[in-house]
């Protein structure tokens, strides 16, 4: 919804960067996990999930108003992968190699969960649900219990510990979505009588 909103209004306002920004490096470092392992599932969706938020960020930097800020942020996730990369390849002993990255990936995706606890406190101050995404609520409940399970099955800590975060967080959303309907949201206050 938020490219779509770029494209239609050919403008970035209300739309934050960061997101498109931090889950590019983390689909950029599930696939270098993914290439490690040798996993077909990781290396195809961390591919398709790091050119799809690559195109975000391109879009989002070409109707940004101020493009210096947003080059920056890109080319300092640029200095941090091709570091990561380098202590990866060069420092880590190859038979930790996966461990480590794969502790990375967990910590990396944990934060990426918990980063939208800032909103909640927003939503219970305000008592309302307007600057949360329903359908990026839904998303993440299915991507995080999918990667879950697909975890389980393959016995592998690194993947189903860290979505846990977002199967808890993805249900406190749908519980204020609840607790604060849409519908009590009132854009106006009320003429005193």
């Amino acid at each position: 919804s938020d490219l779509r909103q770029m494209l239609v209004t050919k403008s970035v306002e209300n739309i934050q960067f960061l997101p498109f920004l931090t889950t590019d490096a983390n689909n950029l470092s599930w696939l270098g996990y993914g290439c490690l392992k040798g996993d077909g599932t990781v290396v195809t969706v961390n591919a398709i999930g790091a050119a799809l938020q690559t195109l975000y960020i391109l879009v989002y930097l070409y109707y940004s108003p101020t493009k210096r800020p947003v080059l920056l942020q890109v080319l300092l996730l640029l200095a941090v992968v091709v570091t990561g990369y380098g202590y990866f390849t060069n420092l880590v002993d190859t038979g930790m190699r996966l461990t480590h990255l794969g502790l990375f990936c967990s910590v990396f995706t944990i934060t990426m969960y918990l980063s939208p606890l800032a909103d909640l406190a927003k939503v219970i101050r305000s008592k309302s649900t307007r600057c949360l995404s329903f359908p990026l609520t839904v998303t993440t409940l299915v991507a995080s219990s999918s990667w879950t399970l697909y975890g389980l099955q393959l016995r592998d800590p690194y993947i189903t510990v860290p979505n846990v975060p977002g199967i808890v967080t993805s249900l406190v959303r749908f519980w204020l979505f609840q607790r604060y309907r849409p519908e009590q949201d009132k854009p106006y206050s009320p003429l005193p009588a």
